[in-house]
Formats: C-alpha cells, sequence, structure tokens
C-alpha cells in the first residue's frame, strides 16, 4: 500500500467520523435530515477545504473528489436514521469529535509538508484542518466553539502537527507513527475532557452565564 493511498483512506476515515460527530449534533438539535447531512458535511469537510485554500490546492478535494462528499452525506445519513440506538448522543459527539480532531490534524499536516509549506506553517495548516470541521459544526448548531473555550481541543491538535512535523523531519513518518501522532493527540483530547483540563482565563473575567 503506497503512502498516498494511506493518506486517502485516512482522509476518508476522518471524513466519515466527524461528519458522524457533526451530524450527533446536529440530531440533538432536532434538525431534519437535510439539515443533519449539511451540519455533517461541514463538520467532516470545512477543515479539508480550508487546508486546500491555505495551500493553493484547488478546486479542494471535498469539491474535486466525489468519494469525500459521498463519505460525508452517507456518514450522516446513517447517524440520523440509527441514532436511537446511539445511546447518550453527548458522549458519542465527543468521542467522535475527538477521533476527527486526530485525524484530520494528521493528514492536514502531511498535505501541508507534501505542498512544500514550512514546519511553523504546516503546523498550523493542521491544526487549522483539525479544528475547522469542529468550528462549523458548532457555529451551525448554536454552540461556542469548542476552541474558542477553555478546553484543551486546539492545544491537542496543535500538538499532534508539531509530531508530526518532527517525526517527518526525522524522517520516521511512516504509516505506523502517524498512527501513533493521531492516537496521542485522541487519547489527550479525551482525558482532557475527563479530567477537566482546560487553558488559562484572564484574570477576573467573570464567568460564561
Amino acid at each position: 500500500m503506497t503512502a498516498s493511498t494511506v493518506l486517502l483512506l485516512a482522509d476518508l476515515l476522518g471524513v466519515a467520523v466527524f461528519a458522524a460527530s457533526g451530524a450527533s449534533a446536529a440530531v440533538a438539535k432536532r434538525l431534519d435530515l437535510f439539515g443533519v447531512v449539511f451540519v455533517g458535511f461541514v463538520a467532516a469537510l470545512g477543515g479539508g477545504i480550508l487546508r486546500d485554500l491555505v495551500i493553493d490546492k484547488t478546486p479542494p478535494l471535498a469539491f474535486a473528489d466525489w468519494r469525500y462528499a459521498a463519505t460525508a452525506a452517507v456518514a450522516s445519513a446513517a447517524v440520523f436514521w440509527l441514532h436511537p440506538q446511539l445511546a447518550r448522543l453527548r458522549p458519542t459527539v465527543l468521542v467522535l469529535d475527538a477521533a476527527g480532531l486526530a485525524l484530520f490534524t494528521v493528514t492536514g499536516t502531511r498535505a501541508a509538508l507534501a505542498a512544500g509549506v514550512p514546519a511553523l506553517g504546516a503546523c498550523l495548516v493542521g491544526m487549522l484542518t483539525g479544528i475547522g470541521g469542529g468550528l462549523g459544526r458548532d457555529l451551525l448548531t448554536g454552540e461556542i466553539p469548542v476552541v474558542l473555550r477553555r478546553e484543551i481541543y486546539a492545544v491537542a491538535s496543535l500538538g499532534g502537527a508539531v509530531a508530526v512535523v518532527v517525526l517527518d523531519w526525522t524522517g520516521l513518518a511512516n504509516p505506523g507513527l502517524l498512527v501513533t501522532a493521531a492516537l496521542v493527540v485522541f487519547a489527550l483530547r479525551l482525558v482532557a475532557l475527563r479530567r477537566r483540563w482546560s487553558a488559562p482565563v484572564a484574570p477576573g473575567a467573570a464567568p460564561p452565564r
């Protein structure tokens, strides 16, 4: 299996899990089928579209390759029809979102490096790829975006992007180690949620209402 095939499969897997995350959030808000699929589409492909525009890859893969849109639509529709079997939607959304964050961070960073983006820029592109879909999902469902709250979200993504850049620099960026980097982001996000880790806020700031 070639590196490009592995990258494609990882990208499509990230699309599926982020679409499921977005669709689950939309189902919880009681949106109709179109709304659920649309939110899932934005959650799944928003980060990738942003990544491709930043690295000047047009048209973005979300529009150039039917497999991306089809994967997002199928995953979203599946969540819409199967949601009665999904117990406790909120934990499901958080786990799927963590998985999407990890996968998209790794594939976004790799894509930036392959496009010749310098190390620092590749880290930022990877982070934007990871958080872009969740940002769109939260805005569409009327939630304060997770990335703007105190939770460890963008920081976890940025840490994963740095790990990918370091692996690439040392020549060790093989599929197994890239999967390990994604698992680190995933685990860090879940542990931060469980232990309620958060970034600091400004001293004296009023608590949210």
